[in-house]
């Protein structure tokens, strides 16, 4: 649509912004939930601190933290998908940087995978979600966006019970071969929200059974004129060829989306070793373990993970997919049920919950990064090369996904989680 295109991103005040709470923290800065009183609209306000950014810029050769920073936020002042969040807003001061974009009250994949009591999905839920991850991917990659950072901690459940994509500060844009215009067309449209209840087979199975709420031909899509040779991603998740340096594309998003199918079907990663090198050595060397009978899942997660990028499935390859036979792929977004909505009662993080004390974004983001420099100050003495290699590849370290952050002034934010 072209008026996201041309639309003017507004300028935030601070005093207008009500926080109800901090949500969680990564490695630049902290998302709150806020509440905009000119609007009376709820956002999620992601902060980033500034001290941060140029510390990684001196300790990186070639640190271009600030233009992950600018290309994130341009990506999203341009997406127009159900979805994929709209920026509402940008804020700047000396300390921080910091920009709105849309919240959801539901929780984010892995967390609802962990609250099942088998935690992992059935096929018909894993095919519902997978299908919405396959739409989100190709509106990307049609826009020559390649996400390099697909997990389930940044699959976010909306409001709706349909999925979000967030965290763009690791994707990159790669020209498409045959693009002549700009790289943001104006042939994609925004699904509209459903005011009817519409199904299609077979992923109305999935909304029958509910969720719990507690606890072909492999043909790329397109031919690009570039790679990337930035080393991103999070070691479980990062597709062969960003580890062997040698350039990639668009492909290493369905490695990404393999590993997390198999994290749906299993409940655990499958290359995922003792320490970062072993489990890039199981990437590399390494078949997946795809336990149990053939199965059309089990053979798209195998042709998902075959490490030859030129080898891999892609985009028609997978939606034409025996695992996607019978979907109707223009009604997936037209579901009006999905396996989970959120609610209040089913524990959704700070819906309706508001701090006693107002919280000051500068000083509160301050204090949790003092504290983790501090921290960091001592693991370099305690091992100074693990760090620095830390330092220099730029792959986020998941060494455990439940781990919460407890620094001063957080004891009662329960839910406030690192990502």
């Amino acid at each position: 649509m072209n008026h996201r295109q041309q639309s003017v991103v507004p300028m935030l005040d601070m005093e207008s912004l009500k926080v109800i709470a901090p949500l969680g923290r990564g490695a630049k800065g902290v998302v709150f939930h806020v509440q905009d009183q000119l609007s009376g609209e709820f956002w999620a306000l992601k902060v980033i601190w500034r001290d941060v950014v140029e510390r990684k810029n001196k300790e990186i050769s070639g640190g271009n933290e600030y233009k992950r920073i600018c290309l994130e936020q341009q990506l999203l002042c341009h997406f127009d998908h159900p979805l994929l969040p709209r920026l509402h807003g940008v804020l700047s001061t000396d300390k921080i940087v910091a920009y709105a974009i849309d919240y959801c009250s539901g929780p984010d994949l892995h967390r609802l995978r962990r609250q099942q009591t088998e935690k992992m999905f059935c096929i018909d839920i894993i095919r519902f979600y997978a299908a919405e991850l396959v739409l989100a991917l190709e509106y990307l990659h049609k826009l020559g966006i390649a996400y390099r950072d697909l997990k389930p901690e940044n699959v976010m459940i909306q409001d709706n019970g349909h999925l979000m994509l967030v965290d763009f500060d690791l994707s990159t844009k790669l020209a498409p071969k045959n693009s002549q215009s700009s790289p943001f067309p104006k042939s994609i449209p925004k699904h509209k929200s459903p005011h009817h209840n519409r199904r299609f087979s077979p992923l109305h199975r999935c909304c029958k059974k509910g969720i719990r709420q507690d606890e072909s031909s492999d043909q790329p899509e397109t031919d690009t004129t570039e790679k990337s040779n930035s080393f991103v991603g999070t070691e479980e998740y990062v597709a062969p060829e960003i580890i062997q340096g040698q350039g990639h594309d668009f492909a290493v998003d369905w490695w990404s989306l393999g590993v997390v199918l198999y994290e749906m079907l299993y409940g655990a990663t499958p290359f995922k070793g003792s320490n970062r090198k072993e489990t890039f050595y199981r990437i590399l060397t390494k078949e997946p373990d795809l336990v149990g009978e053939a199965t059309p899942v089990r053979d798209l997660i195998r042709k998902l993970l075959v490490k030859d990028p030129k080898q891999r499935i892609r985009l028609e390859g997978v939606k034409g997919h025996e695992f996607f036979r019978g979907i109707n792929w223009d009604m997936v977004l037209q579901v009006s049920r999905p396996p989970y909505i959120p609610t209040v009662e089913s524990g959704n993080i700070n819906e309706g919950i508001e701090t006693t004390n107002k919280i000051d974004i500068e000083l509160f983001v301050q204090g949790i990064f003092a504290i983790s420099k501090e921290d960091g100050e001592n693991e370099n003495r305690n091992n100074v090369e693990e760090e620095k290699k830390k330092n220099d590849d730029g792959v986020n370290h998941d060494e455990n996904k439940d781990q919460e952050t407890w620094v001063k002034g957080l004891r009662n934010h329960h839910n406030f989680h690192v990502f």
